[in-house]
C-alpha cells in the first residue's frame, strides 16, 4: 500500500508543478496560439503527463526510503536481518530477478516493494510485521512483494498513470478554453488567455485527477490478486499467504504514506472510499487464494 500511495502523491505533485510551470512560461498559449488545436494540445499534455509519471517512478525508491525512514541492510546486524536477506535472495532467484535492496523500518505491521525497474528495486518490511508474524508468514509477505516486482507492476502503473495524466491535463485545458472564451466574449481585442482559464484549469485538474484515481486504484486492486497468487506459486503452497492475510486482518496495519499505499501488503479502506482503495478487502483476497488452482 505504501509504495503506490507515495507514487501517486509524488506524481500528482510533479504533474501539478509541471502544469503550473507550463502556464507561467506561456506554453499553453504557444500550443493554442492559433485557436484550440486538439492535436498539438494532446501532444503537449502527453509529454507532460507521461513525463510526470516517469519522473515519479524514477524517484519512487528514494522517496519510499525517506518517507518511511527505512534502513537498507548492507551488513546484517543480527540473525533476523540475516534471515530476511537470505529469504529475499532465495525468492528473487526463484522469480529470476536481480537481488533487490532489503530494508527495515520502524512501525506497525506492513511491507512494500518499489523501484523503477525489476533490476533496481527495494523490498522493505516493518519491525511490527517481523514481530507479529511467524517466519513462514513473513516469507509469504516477502513473496507477495517479490511478485509485484516480477510482474512489473510499478512500470505498468506508470504507463496507466501517464495516460490518466494526459487526459486530465487535456480535458482541463479544453474546459478552461471554453470558460475563458465565455467570460471574455464581449472583449474581442485581447489575445491569449485570461485569469478564468488559469483558475479553471487548476480546479479541473484537481477534480478530474481525483476522479481519474478511481481507474488507477482499480488496477491496483486487480494486481493485488495477481501478487497473492504469485506468492502462492513462489512458496509452492497457498496456505502461508492465506495465514499471513488472516494475521493482517487481526492486527492494526500501519497506514503507509499516501504515495506508497498501493505498494504495501495491506490497506484498510473505509466503507465509503472503496473505489479509492488500492487494496481489495482481505476476505476477498483470501477467498481468491482458496480458489487459486496454480
Amino acid at each position: 500500500m505504501k509504495r503506490i500511495a507515495l507514487f501517486l502523491l509524488t506524481n500528482l505533485a510533479v504533474v501539478f508543478v509541471l502544469s503550473i510551470t507550463a502556464s507561467l512560461l506561456g506554453l499553453d498559449r504557444f500550443v493554442s496560439a492559433n485557436g484550440l488545436e486538439f492535436s498539438k494540445l494532446l501532444m503537449f499534455c502527453a509529454l507532460f503527463g507521461f513525463g510526470g509519471s516517469f519522473i515519479s517512478l524514477w524517484m519512487s525508491k528514494s522517496m519510499a526510503k525517506m518517507s518511511t525512514g527505512a534502513r537498507v541492510i548492507t551488513q546484517p546486524q543480527n540473525s533476523t536481518e540475516m534471515w530476511l536477506v537470505d529469504t529475499v535472495q532465495r525468492l528473487a532467484t526463484r522469480a529470476q530477478l536481480t537481488m533487490p535492496e532489503v530494508a527495515v523500518y520502524d512501525g506497525a505491521p506492513n511491507a512494500f516493494a518499489t523501484g523503477a525497474t525489476k533490476n533496481n528495486s527495494l523490498v522493505a518490511v516493518s519491525t511490527g510485521l517481523l514481530q507479529s508474524m511467524t517466519k513462514e508468514e513473513v516469507e509469504a509477505v516477502l513473496a507477495h512483494e517479490i511478485s509485484h516486482i516480477a510482474n512489473g507492476d510499478m512500470v505498468t502503473l506508470t504507463l496507466i498513470q501517464g495516460v490518466v495524466n494526459t487526459f486530465v491535463m487535456f480535458l482541463s485545458r479544453i474546459v478552461g478554453h471554453f470558460v475563458d472564451s465565455a467570460m471574455r466574449k464581449n472583449d474581442q481585442e485581447s489575445s491569449g488567455y485570461g485569469i478564468g482559464y488559469t483558475v479553471t484549469v487548476v480546479v479541473c485538474q484537481l477534480v478530474f485527477g481525483l476522479l481519474a484515481s478511481i481507474i488507477v486504484m482499480y488496477f491496483s486492486r486487480h494486481r493485488e490478486y495477481r501478487a497473492d497468487a504469485g506468492a502462492a506459486n513462489l512458496m509452492g503452497a497457498r496456505q502461508p499467504m492465506i495465514n499471513a492475510l488472516r494475521r493482517l486482518g487481526g492486527t492494526a496495519v500501519e497506514p503507509l504514506p499516501e504515495g506508497l499505499k498501493a505498494a504495501g501488503i495491506s490497506d484498510t479502506p473505509s466503507s465509503w472510499s472503496e473505489l479509492f482503495s488500492s487494496h481489495p478487502p482481505l476476505e476477498s483476497r483470501i477467498a481468491a487464494l482458496q480458489n487459486h488452482a496454480g
